[in-house]
């Protein structure tokens, strides 16, 4: 008989042979999912080796592409795409894609970077229950996080960086116990933050920038792992977050932080960058703060923090940029910021110290606007001042006021006399150069005109005074067919300088008599209004009596647009083509930066201007360009006949008090959005009803939107970007100002509406009736 072979030979035999059939199979179910995540991310170049012969576990990791596996499962998927990666296909489907990711449930590791990836992210990433790590920054995701996310109970870094994602953050953070990376930048997220996330004693890297979010940051300080806090331009405040000592970065930057800096702050020895401009932070600047042993980055411009720095103060060495603008400083720059000075920069404009290089205010002006916040540094509190002194104050404060007015009068009425005796013509004259007396100090001063209005921006010349004679050469002396128009705020006249330059002046007659110095306040504000979406100024001329030298003209010259007012290309088309989809919101965005321009791009900002469609005109390339605004010496015009032109000056539209609340712009720019829209003209009592009408079409179907808009665009128009152009011409119609967008939330919506027409750009040109809709799900932008 043959030797039988042994029962337990036989039993190692068939589970070797399961396991190689077992592997086989899985290896073959791993390519078909590999395989179907490339077709489903539409073959990007960073998948291009992959094919039916790809050993996925034997594959070469690259910073693009990483396959990682272990006993035959995959671990780690990593996928990074191209830079602005455009969106995904029509057909794309988010959820087929994750039902295809699940179909590889040991997954530690997950990272799709820049792939095009749009909508919702589905609940079904639960089922990937053993995900540590979650990366899926720079798409196009929207909506809210899903609650099945937080099944996800062995999470411990979660990137969700720069896409579309809206709402509240959840409460159940603390669902994630190890969590030590939560990163939610550049997203549309809004309202507070949850207590939950003050619970997460393992976060180490907690960034939450450029979103909507906003009031107080919950406690923090029990999060003593916490390295690295990003908060910057949200709306959070008004108390300074209680932190550990543990940071290394902080930025607090373009907040609502009103409060004084803790004490704390000057015992955090790892701290490295700290970044707290753009507040309003108020009291004493820790001078420690620059000697702290890890210190290289320091910002604390556009506060009111006081203080006054001495020559001898000791910083760190390793301090590679400090930035201390605009505050209430006083006292000398400190010797140790000056060494090195070629590996560090450091500045300093706009306190009140002393013998410095850049631009300071008196020193009463740090010292005024210290009490006008109530800081009082601590252990300098003076005492009450006695009645006595007070009176021997008031008594030497009137005789020496009374003897001023009279020295001055005295002087005053010896030029007149000087004056009368020469006897001249009543005749008019222009001064050449009226302005000479200010200008040099003007282009001299930054703290009046920035470096590039010196030398001219927008392909503009710089600005300059005009004489009378080039204006009449210019109009051809005012010939009747180069008049424009007259309103308000004077004539207007087409000319043509001598280099052949194009130009549009406006006069306006001077009733009063008011001397060209009365006048240059106004002139030092008009300087600043030059920018791409702005008819901008180019210079001015005064025309003066002879006799008094009092101004009986003034003339402003503007820029020449030649293409017609914006609502002549969307409203009245019987002698010109309509402008596209495209074009229109790129006129929308123009528009939306030059608001943003008058709002904050210049001090005093400008705000009410009344704006309407026939105030925005389009230049030889169709760029948008706002022609009339709140310009400081116009609004003059109109009322010079009520006082002096330097209390005028002092209107509500450039008062710091209503500069935060006044949200008119962003409601008139929401009626240009309507007719841009519409495509027809809007009547102001119109405007609710319409905007009732784009709310209830926003909840409805594609086919319900298209059915409203203008028929001009309604075939070549993508139903994302109409929605979304939609959403936000209704947001900026709500009756509640506070509840309006700011000029950033305008912005990003409507560049996002262009970045997606942009994405089937030719199909929107071919206007076939045929052309697709994107069946991209509705996004929910909710603010507050």
């Amino acid at each position: 008989m043959g030797n039988r072979v042994p029962l337990s030979v036989l039993l190692v035999l068939v589970t070797v042979l399961l396991s190689i059939f077992h592997s086989e199979q899985l290896q073959s179910s791993h390519s078909q999912t590999f395989l179907r995540i490339q077709r489903l991310l539409n073959f990007p170049a960073v998948l291009s080796s992959w094919n039916n012969n790809t050993d996925f576990c034997s594959t070469d990791s690259t910073s693009s592409l990483t396959v990682a596996c272990y006993d035959g499962t995959i671990t780690q998927l990593h996928i990074v795409g191209e830079t602005r990666s455009p969106l995904l296909a029509r057909n794309f489907s988010i959820n087929s894609f994750f039902t295809t990711l699940v179909r590889l449930p040991s997954l530690k590791v997950l990272t799709l970077v820049s792939l095009g990836i749009w909508g919702p992210l589905p609940g079904k990433i639960s089922h990937l229950s053993s995900l540590e790590i979650f990366n899926a920054s720079s798409n196009f995701l929207y909506g809210s996080i899903p609650q099945e996310l937080s099944l996800l109970s062995h999470l411990q870094t979660l990137i969700l960086d720069h896409n579309m994602f809206s709402g509240h953050l959840p409460e159940w953070f603390d669902s994630f116990p190890a969590l030590t990376v939560l990163s939610l930048k550049h997203n549309l997220f809004n309202g507070s933050l949850p207590d939950s996330l003050g619970s997460l004693e393992n976060m180490r890297i907690l960034s939450l920038s450029h979103n909507h979010f906003y009031g107080p940051v919950p406690d923090l300080h029990r999060l003593t792992n916490l390295q690295v806090l990003e908060l910057d331009d949200n709306g959070f405040g008004p108390r300074f977050p209680q932190l550990g000592d543990k940071l290394v970065t902080l930025v607090l930057r373009n907040n609502k932080f009103r409060s004084s800096i803790p004490d704390e702050m000057s015992s955090c020895y790892q701290l490295e960058r700290l970044d707290i401009s753009a507040n309003t932070f108020v009291g004493p600047f820790q001078l420690a703060l620059m000697s702290l042993p890890s210190i290289t980055y320091l910002n604390i411009s556009g506060n009111k923090l006081t203080g006054m720095l001495l020559e001898n103060l000791s910083c760190n060495s390793g301090l590679q940029a400090v930035d201390l603008s605009s505050n209430l400083l006083t006292g000398i720059l400190p010797k140790c910021l000056m060494s090195n000075a070629n590996d560090r920069t450091v500045l300093y404009a706009r306190n009140c110290l002393e013998e410095t290089n850049q631009n300071q205010h008196a020193l009463p002006f740090c010292h005024t606007e210290a009490i006008a916040v109530g800081v009082v540094p601590e252990g300098k509190k003076h005492k009450p001042v006695s009645k006595a002194v007070l009176s021997l104050g008031i008594v030497c404060g009137t005789f020496g006021g009374v003897s001023i007015i009279a020295l001055l009068f005295f002087i005053i009425r010896r030029r007149n006399v000087k004056t009368k005796t020469k006897d001249p013509p009543p005749t008019k004259l222009i001064s050449e150069n009226a302005a000479s007396g200010y200008t040099s100090k003007l282009l001299s001063d930054a703290r009046y005109i920035s470096q590039t209005m010196k030398f001219g921006t927008v392909d503009l010349p710089p600005y300059r005074a005009f004489s009378l004679d080039e204006i009449v050469a210019a109009t051809n002396n005012f010939d009747s067919a180069c008049f424009m128009g007259e309103g308000s705020q004077g004539k207007m006249h087409r000319g043509q300088l001598k280099d052949g330059l194009l130009v549009a002046i406006r006069s306006v007659k001077i009733t009063k008599s008011f001397s060209t110095q009365d006048f240059v306040h106004n002139i030092e504000q008009i300087f600043k209004y030059r920018h791409r979406h702005l008819v901008s100024v180019l210079g001015h001329c005064f025309e003066c009596y002879l006799d008094d030298s009092s101004v009986s003209s003034i003339f402003i010259v503007f820029e020449y647009v030649p293409n017609g007012t914006l609502k002549s290309w969307i409203s009245d088309r019987h002698y010109r083509k309509s402008l596209t989809w495209t074009q229109r919101i790129e006129a929308a965005i123009g528009v939306a930066k030059g608001i943003q321009y008058l709002h904050a791009g210049i001090v005093p900002g400008v705000y009410s201007n009344n704006l309407k469609i026939t105030d925005v005109l389009l230049d030889q390339n169709f760029v948008a360009k706002i022609k009339i605004y709140d310009l400081p010496l116009l609004s003059l015009m109109r009322k010079v006949g009520q006082g002096n032109p330097s209390r005028e000056l002092k209107s509500p539209s450039t008062n710091k008090n209503v500069k935060q609340e006044d949200e008119s712009d962003v409601y008139d720019f929401g009626v240009i959005l309507l007719e841009l829209i519409l495509g027809r003209t809007i009547k102001s009592r119109n405007v609710d009803t319409l905007k009732d009408l784009l709310q209830a079409s926003i909840t409805a179907d594609g086919e319900a939107r298209r059915s409203i808009i203008d028929p001009a665009v309604r075939k070549v128009c993508l139903d994302q970007s109409l929605k979304t152009m939609m959403e936000i011409c209704v947001r900026c119609l709500v009756k509640e100002p506070a509840e309006r967008p700011s000029n950033e939330d305008v912005l990003w919506n409507l560049q996002f509406a262009a970045q997606v027409q942009d994405a089937w750009v030719g199909d929107s040109q071919s206007g076939s009736d045929d052309s697709p809709i994107s069946p991209l799900a509705s996004i929910r932008m909710t603010f507050h």
